[in-house]
C-alpha cells in the first residue's frame, strides 16, 4: 500500500496537481468516480452483475482504480492510514452487527433488535 501511495505522490507531483487536491476536490472526485463505477452496474440484473463479460469486468477493473486513487489521494491529503481507518471500522461492524443477529440478514443495526 506504502508503494502505491509513493507511486500516486510522485504522478501528481510530476503534473503539478497536488494544488488542487484539497479534500474538498478529492471528495467530489472520489463521488464522481464511484459514480462512474455505479454506471457500469446500471440496468444489469444481479445475475449479469456477477457474470460480467470480459469487456465489462475491464471497464469496472478501470473504474475501481479511479476510485482507489482518489480514495487514497484523499487519505493522503487528510493523513489517514487507510488500512487502519478500515480496520478500525470493521472492529465498530462487528459490535453493531453481531453475527447472532445479524447473520443472514441485511437489515440496519438500529433494526437487528
Amino acid at each position: 500500500m506504502d508503494e502505491l501511495i509513493q507511486q500516486i505522490r510522485d504522478f501528481n507531483r510530476e503534473r503539478d496537481w497536488a494544488q488542487y487536491h484539497s479534500p474538498k476536490n478529492l471528495t467530489m472526485c472520489l463521488a464522481a468516480e464511484v459514480g462512474e463505477l455505479l454506471e457500469q452496474f446500471q440496468w444489469l440484473t444481479e445475475q449479469q452483475s456477477q457474470d460480467l463479460s470480459p469487456a465489462k469486468r475491464a471497464a469496472v477493473e478501470e473504474e475501481i482504480g479511479d476510485v482507489t486513487i482518489c480514495l487514497l489521494n484523499l487519505a493522503d491529503k487528510l493523513g489517514i492510514d487507510i488500512v487502519e481507518a478500515a480496520t478500525r471500522k470493521l472492529e465498530q461492524n462487528k459490535i453493531k452487527y453481531p453475527v447472532h443477529k445479524a447473520k443472514g440478514r441485511a437489515d440496519k443495526y438500529t433494526e437487528l433488535g
